[in-house]
């Protein structure tokens, strides 16, 4: 008989499982990758992975929040280290370009788990809004930051470069949106 579960074995099993299935969520798409695909890559058996997630929907919220959490962070860390208002929402998009570069950069994971699920999950929907409003959130207060009323529109830019670079696989469009930042910045200092 199998030794219980400890609190540590489910830490594991539980990490192991998201980055698997976020690894394959993101390069493949949620409804192309079925649960025998995330054992099988995991090296879990499925029972395990369903007491850990009740359902593929819990296993992708997870995944999602997981995801908004380090993106976020990530992002914080490299905005943060530039002092001047101005210059930290350029880096926003320096940070946006070397995303886009990464091997195997699919786009945003929000809008597309959003365009794979749509409506059809209102777990999912719940936790793409969630993130898109912390996202701006977080932007709009380095915006503000420059005393300058232009949050939205350089949120849009952001999201923008997002789908683009997510479409044609190329960093390009961060640049194109940092430009556009940049001259939307200058033009409201006037």
């Amino acid at each position: 008989m199998p030794a219980p579960a400890t609190a540590e074995r489910d830490r594991l099993d539980r990490e192991t499982l998201l980055d698997t299935a976020e690894t394959l969520f993101y390069a493949h798409g949620v409804q192309a990758v079925g649960m025998d695909r995330v054992r099988e890559a995991a090296g879990l058996p499925l029972k395990r992975i369903y007491r850990l997630f009740a359902t593929k929907e819990d296993l992708v919220v997870a995944v999602l929040r997981r995801r908004d959490r380090r993106w976020r962070e990530s992002l914080a860390a490299h905005v943060e280290r530039v002092a001047e208002p101005r210059e930290r929402v350029l880096a926003v998009f320096d940070w946006l370009a070397a995303w886009f570069a990464e091997p195997g950069f699919r786009g945003c994971a929000w809008i597309n788990v959003h365009g794979e699920l749509g409506t059809a999950s209102e777990a999912v929907l719940r936790e793409v809004r969630a993130h898109k409003r912390a996202f701006h959130g977080q932007l709009a207060a380095w915006v503000r930051a420059t005393g300058l009323p232009l949050a939205e529109p350089v949120c849009l830019l952001a999201e923008g470069a997002m789908a683009t670079a997510g479409i044609i696989r190329d960093p390009s469009p961060a640049g194109h949106a940092r430009t556009a930042v940049e001259t939307l910045l200058g033009g409201a200092a006037s």
